[in-house]
């Protein structure tokens, strides 16, 4: 089952047709257009109860996560044993970027392009060539989601408020708009109240966090062509990764963006942060609500979230 985002922010109607005919030579084929939040989900979860071997999806970071969401809840209803490879009982995963940032695409190794991405996955089916990845889970209130490469509380998911809402009133999601957002962003929001504290098994407890970035892989997300890495230890292969801001000032702030920028294998540095590496689970606790993004979409205000490492939760053609 090919699931086709006809509102995808890099393809277009032409585009999508050659890309639906080459995997119709190549496969028995279905195609499903999404027509609204949450449709791939279903689409998805109908695909795995009717046996679908594959399930693919051309689109941006929110459709593959809706996607992933459907192969992974109906059946395990949130939970996934820990110890066991439920990888094997589900629909393998391919991935078409149509998106304007297509992280976790590019975490996979696939080229940006959508023909180019194509080419490279038609390949892996012809070969049967997998990877075996983990995802992380949020947890909150009752529900449950997972995600494929990031989740936020604070800063960065006030930006992807803003973003959405830019997005809402017909502008585009580009990089410079994020890059503008959060600029101007950073004058309002608030850099002397810090909210959240961080609790888990074995961890220390951290006290006063303005923003942490929750991270499944690295990069985090990107800036153009550039990859953006807060926790570049991370990966699919490992637990969850966590860095913590503890200073919103100027010169704290401008300190760690230099230093996220640059390709480096290297921790961020500074007594101001905080930092996990493969870890199973943590939570966050705030003590006013605060704004959540998962996988770059905003989800809301949010008090506490519980954050679980995944392993083996699918396997994608790549």
């Amino acid at each position: 089952m090919l699931l086709v985002n006809p509102k995808a922010t890099t393809t277009n109607a032409r585009t999508r047709d050659v890309l639906i005919r080459a995997f119709g030579a190549a496969v028995r084929l279905t195609v499903e257009e999404t027509r609204y939040r949450g449709h791939a989900a279903a689409l998805a979860a109908t695909a795995r109860a009717k046996g679908y071997d594959v399930v693919a999806v051309l689109g941006g970071d929110g459709t593959i996560n809706e996607t992933v969401n459907g192969l992974l809840n109906p059946v395990d209803g949130g939970e996934i044993p820990r110890g066991a490879d439920p990888s094997a009982t589900r629909p393998a995963l391919v991935v078409i970027p149509g998106g304007s940032a297509n992280v976790f695409a590019r975490a996979l190794g696939l080229p940006n392009d959508p023909v180019e991405s194509t080419g490279a996955v038609l390949e892996a089916l012809r070969d049967n060539r997998r990877r075996t990845v983990g995802l992380g889970q949020a947890l909150w209130e009752g529900e449950s989601r997972y995600f494929t490469f990031c989740s936020g509380l604070g800063y960065d998911a006030e930006v992807i408020r803003a973003v959405e809402g830019l997005r809402g009133s017909g502008r585009k999601a580009t990089p410079a708009r994020y890059v503008n957002t959060a600029l101007r962003h950073y004058l309002a929001t608030d850099k002397r109240h810090p909210a959240m504290r961080l609790t888990g098994p074995g961890i220390p407890a951290a006290e006063g966090i303005f923003m942490a970035i929750i991270t499944n892989t690295s990069p985090w997300t990107y800036v153009g062509g550039r990859p953006v890495t807060p926790t570049p230890w991370a990966s699919f292969e490992t637990g969850l990764d966590l860095l913590g801001l503890q200073r919103m000032g100027p010169l704290a702030v401008a300190r760690m963006i230099r230093r996220i920028l640059t390709e480096s294998e290297a921790l961020p540095s500074g007594r101001h942060l905080v930092q996990l590496h493969d870890e199973a689970e943590f939570t966050l606790t705030a003590e006013r609500p605060v704004a959540f993004q998962l996988d770059g979409d905003y989800l809301g205000e949010r008090e506490t979230v519980t954050f679980r490492s995944t392993p083996n939760a699918l396997q994608v053609l790549v």
